[in-house]
């Protein structure tokens, strides 16, 4: 979650990549291998609120002053995996989409103009030091995008229940790189067989590129992160939308266009509920 999309968090959802320490050039190997050890890495709720109180600042901290040395951590078959925060990078990147969701008067009140133009011109100069830089995080507001849910199978979901009060319920998918990208290519064949180009197809694509950018031992990762306080529990117990994508091809697949169509049904009546919500907030 970047710095300028903590105007509409804790309501986001997160697409992460895992990379094997062997994924990284030196001298940033050895840093990840000690941040690692340390086991004390902080979590999604520490970064948010290090970005919450970089906007109340005046005047507002649009994009951190500097990149973050944290990550998140994993152990995978004996292997550590880290997910670097890029906090930096991701403010830039939210900041570009910032215009298409937020009213003017609105946007202009939380980041002056005079600070995007600084920030934009910030990312500028980096970028030409840095054209190849891509982040481990995607952040989706108020919804998971359903390409997404391409990635996985229903047999890798988690769903951990409300532990009692204070304690948010978690729903994420877990599944190895190779999986994700077989799943992509697989889903783009049949979308392209079966149906006209459109946004669906045009996401997977987005997305299939990312992947193609690491590592092929990483982990990718769903999480529902902050939208899980905005749904009830019922609802985060009976979401199998990676289910419904995977049934969606399938019929897609076997020329069963009824089948296919209730299944697009359930996963966008299940989606307009929570899009609603941002409305109604």
């Amino acid at each position: 979650m970047s710095a300028v999309s903590s105007v509409l968090v804790p309501y986001a959802s997160y697409l992460r990549v895992y990379e094997p320490l062997a994924a990284f050039p030196e001298p940033e190997r050895g840093h990840w291998a000690r941040y690692a050890r340390r086991g004390t890495s902080p979590t999604a709720q520490d970064e948010l609120r290090r970005s919450l109180a970089d906007l109340l600042a005046t005047p507002p901290v649009a994009v951190p002053v500097h990149e973050s040395a944290d990550a998140f951590v994993l152990e995978v078959d004996g292997v550590v995996c880290v997910c670097p925060w890029r906090t930096r990078l991701r403010g830039w990147l939210a900041l570009e989409e910032l215009p298409g969701t937020l009213p003017p008067v609105v946007l202009d009140a939380a980041l002056p103009p005079v600070v995007r133009e600084q920030a934009e011109a910030d990312h500028e100069r980096w970028r030409e030091r840095n054209p190849d830089a891509r982040p481990w995080i995607r952040t989706s507001v108020w919804q998971v995008p359903v390409r997404w849910f391409a990635l996985f199978a229903d047999e890798e979901r988690e769903y951990i229940a409300s532990g009692g009060p204070g304690k948010a319920p978690a729903l994420r998918y877990r599944t190895p790189m190779v999986q994700a990208r077989r799943r992509v290519a697989r889903a783009l064949r049949t979308l392209r067989e079966s149906l006209d180009e459109g946004p669906l197809t045009e996401g997977l694509v987005d997305v299939g590129r990312w992947l193609e950018e690491f590592h092929p031992r990483s982990l990718v990762e769903l999480d529902y992160g902050g939208l899980v306080h905005a749904l009830r529990e019922d609802f985060l117990a009976g979401d199998r939308s990676a289910a419904d994508v995977a049934a969606g091809l399938a019929a897609l697949r076997a020329g069963d266009g009824s089948a296919a169509g209730e299944a697009y049904r359930r996963l966008t009546e299940r989606w307009r509920v929570v899009r609603g919500l941002q409305h109604a907030n």
